[in-house]
């Protein structure tokens, strides 16, 4: 038996005839940047997240980025973030000139300790990122004033923004994934909503008009098209997911493995965009499912402030041990919708072999 870690064909096979149909609407129309797939699928996000606004954008971290910009982030200033998440999250603060200063994380959420958040705050931080990882929400820290911007580019359809701003990724692996990059941030604050819409488009309104130096971070026609096709489906792919999260439960339940090896929490909201896993000799374990033809990933091997480009930073190996000591077990193992229960139980039955 062969499961990878996500399948693209499966997610793609009952839905080949609308996108096709899609996209051949947006060549005929010749329309591809903005117009009303763009405005369209716009309207329908903000709909199923509950919020006001949303800004279709190039990617997750070009949502990130520019809802930094819009908050006027650069240098000198400092923005309190998780040292456990992918990169992006880090690299638009330190793009902008400004000092990415982590906080450790909750040992059992793997999300940004809301304490440690608020008591890393200075006079200079401009602004807080949580990261709602793997799909799991994040508690939002008690900041005051502060903005706070969630990364949610692993978390649509997890529950409404409650910062000033949240982050999506359209990413292919994601639960709601587009045919290459695209993103989109969200927004309840019509003002802030108002500057990413301009700043999205080089800061031009007329056309070559410029109010501010924005960018070029608009998302593109034809994965609108495709998005609004998978859109009505992503309730159900994600219920799916935490259907074959239970299952996983259940099954690992039965089998005979250590107690160290420890399973995601059932939480209200989580959909699973990855299943992750603690494991003792997590590394030996992933070669040992590798073997047996079952896809894995390490989300993530290295924490921020051990990275070679953050040095500068002053950060030494200690710091944030709970990140730390993730970054050494975690495993993600297959949970997309189409997995089906033998191919779970043969996953667990090959975890359970290796122990």
């Amino acid at each position: 038996m062969e499961i990878p870690l996500v399948d693209l064909r499966a997610e793609l096979a009952p839905l080949r005839a609308d996108i096709d149909t899609a996209i051949a609407k947006v060549l005929d129309s010749v329309r591809f940047i903005g117009g009303v797939e763009v405005t369209s699928l716009e309207s329908e996000i903000a709909e199923v997240c509950q919020v006001d606004h949303c800004i279709g954008v190039s990617s997750g971290t070009d949502a990130l980025l520019v809802s930094l910009m819009a908050l006027n982030v650069g240098p000198g200033d400092e923005v309190v973030t998780t040292p456990f998440s992918f990169f992006a999250t880090a690299g638009v603060v330190a793009r902008l000139g400004a000092t990415p200063v982590f906080a450790d994380i909750e040992p059992d959420s793997f999300n940004m300790d809301p304490m440690a958040a608020a008591a890393a705050c200075t006079d200079k931080t401009r602004a807080v990122m949580p990261v709602h990882l793997y799909g799991r929400r994040a508690p939002m820290p008690d900041v005051g004033d502060v903005p706070v911007l969630e990364d949610a580019a692993q978390a649509i359809g997890t529950g409404t923004t409650e910062g000033i701003a949240a982050g999506l990724s359209f990413f292919p692996t994601k639960n709601l994934g587009a045919f290459g990059d695209g993103g989109a941030v969200l927004s309840n604050d019509q003002e802030f909503a108002d500057r990413v819409r301009l700043m999205r488009n080089h800061g031009a309104r007329p056309k070559y008009y410029h109010a501010m130096v924005g960018g070029n971070f608009r998302l593109d026609s034809l994965q609108a098209a495709i998005l609004r096709v998978k859109l009505p489906h992503l309730k159900g792919w994600s219920e799916q997911r935490r259907r074959n999260a239970d299952r996983y439960r259940a099954l690992f339940a039965d089998a005979s493995l250590p107690t160290e090896l420890i399973l995601p929490d059932d939480t209200p909201e989580h959909i699973y965009n990855q299943f992750v896993i603690r494991a003792p000799k997590r590394d030996e374990l992933r070669q040992h499912l590798r073997d047996a033809n079952i896809g894995s990933e390490i989300y993530y091997p290295r924490p921020f402030h051990l990275q070679e480009c953050f040095a500068n930073l002053g950060y030494e190996p200690g710091a944030f041990p709970h990140a730390e000591k993730a970054a050494d077990e975690v495993l993600a193992l297959p949970i997309y919708p189409a997995l089906t229960e033998q191919q779970q139980a043969y996953v667990v039955d090959t975890i359970a072999d290796f122990y």
